[in-house]
């Protein structure tokens, strides 16, 4: 075997552990990913026979609740212990729905509960954040502000990502350029 092949094969074992300790099948994994049957399949009995594409670990990924980095650079003992934390921290979502005060949030909760179980509590806090009577909740919707999440969580786990390769160096200077053009302009003396 390669060492893209063994890795893959690390990883495609980690995601079988896991869902098996969320208690999940073939089917709700498919669901919980978007992922096809067949896909998740071999994902979950061969483990590693075949490449993974990176969009594959991501969604398996994030189905879990966890980083792509973190999937791939954990171990599996430290990944379950999370996943086990997650488990017993399932009051995230009922947090939110606990404090959501506006019935566009509830609603939307009740709509999209594996949505809201991903959401963190850092970004539950952002949720919450934007309520209150005309406040940007009811101007734009929650679904704009939980797709904003949603991308923004996935950037970062594709940073995470790219950080990890050799193109760290070209990563760090997008960003720092990036990151000059939102700053405010500088005094000029």
């Amino acid at each position: 075997m390669n060492p893209s092949t063994d890795a893959d094969s690390d990883i495609a074992a980690k995601i079988a552990r896991l869902v098996e300790e969320r208690g999940w099948n073939q089917e709700d994994f498919a669901r919980h990913t978007g992922l096809n049957r067949q896909t998740v399949r071999q994902i979950l009995l061969s483990q590693g026979q075949r490449r993974l594409r990176n969009a594959t670990i991501g969604a398996c990924a994030r189905a879990l609740g966890i980083s792509v980095n973190d999937l791939r650079r954990l171990p599996l003992s430290q990944l379950l212990k999370r996943i086990s934390l997650q488990a017993d921290g399932e009051q995230n979502p009922n947090r939110l729905y606990e404090e959501a005060t506006q019935p566009e949030l509830r609603a939307w909760l009740e709509n999209h509960p594996d949505r809201a179980r991903q959401l963190s509590g850092e970004e539950i806090d952002e949720l919450l954040s934007l309520q209150g009577t005309g406040g940007p909740l009811t101007q734009l919707g929650v679904e704009h502000f939980v797709q904003l999440i949603e991308r923004k969580r996935k950037l970062v786990e594709q940073v995470h990502a790219i950080a990890g390769t050799e193109y760290l160096d070209l990563l760090e200077r997008f960003v720092a350029l990036l990151y000059e053009k939102i700053q405010p302009y500088r005094e000029r003396s």
